[in-house]
């Protein structure tokens, strides 16, 4: 089979090395990041995603959180808004308002995770997802929330999913995808699949498996050897690759793959 939609680089070696000189310079021209995540037993993703999303150069970010965690806000969170929360301490259905409000202010919209399991939140998330029409990137637990439901995000456009080959099995069966991710399929097996199912389907796809990151748009896949293996990965990669992608919303192939070995 050609392979020409497949593309490799190393931190050494980028695909797109002008992405880094076209950058913004200013914060007011380097975009907003709205970041959504955590409930009343867990925040260290919203946290990390926050952190990871300055650091990646970010013009602002602001934290979107369950009002359960309202005595963090202005303490630990700084630029956290509270939205409202079921009894549990997770995002209820009532947080909509908030989520589509602040999403219009954002150029786009990270769901970073810890979540917590609530029906509430995933009836929130199927909601959000149907009436919001720009640019979200979903990881962590946030993509447990479409598994059942994957016609919320296979299809819909200015979606990024960062998730594990895990995930991904079970969100192509889920799909009804043909051909099947296993974790003993070899390298060119796998950067065919993703090719395949993101032709078929409009999702951009970032995913870690035999040591290398994968981004896959529109058919188009990019590997990158990872140097060591990481075993806590998504979150910090899904900030970066959001912050890219925003500051490049043309460009989703070129910013994702930047945004993998980006510093």
């Amino acid at each position: 089979m050609d392979h020409t939609y497949w593309h490799r680089q190393t931190a050494a070696t980028p695909l797109f090395p002008d992405m880094e000189w076209s950058r913004p310079e200013t914060t007011t021209t380097a975009g907003k990041l709205l970041i959504v995540g955590g409930n009343a037993f867990g925040f260290a993703a919203p946290a990390a995603a926050f952190q990871s999303a300055g650091a990646a150069g970010v013009g602002v970010a602001k934290m979107l959180v369950p009002d359960s965690m309202r005595k963090y806000v202005g303490k630990v969170f700084t630029a956290g808004e509270l939205a409202p929360s079921t009894p549990s301490g997770s995002f209820s259905q009532k947080a909509l308002l908030e989520m589509l409000s602040m999403s219009q202010w954002a150029d786009g919209v990270l769901l970073a995770g810890d979540l917590g399991r609530n029906s509430e939140t995933a009836i929130l998330i199927e909601k959000f997802l149907s009436k919001f029409s720009g640019q979200v990137t979903i990881t962590q637990d946030a993509v447990d929330y479409v598994m059942n439901a994957p016609e919320l995000v296979i299809n819909r456009p200015e979606t990024t999913l960062v998730l594990s080959f895990a995930q991904l099995q079970k969100l192509a069966v889920n799909a009804h995808f043909t051909t099947a991710f296993t974790f003993d399929m070899d390298f060119l097996r796998l950067i065919d699949a993703l090719h395949e199912f993101t032709k078929l389907h409009s999702i951009n796809i970032v995913v870690k498996h035999l040591q290398n990151i994968f981004v896959a748009v529109n058919g188009e896949v990019s590997s990158t050897k990872l140097e060591e293996d990481l075993k806590v990965w998504r979150v910090t990669t899904a900030s970066k690759t959001a912050v890219w992608w925003l500051q490049n919303p043309t460009k989703p192939f070129e910013a994702l793959s930047t945004g993998i070995i980006s510093k």
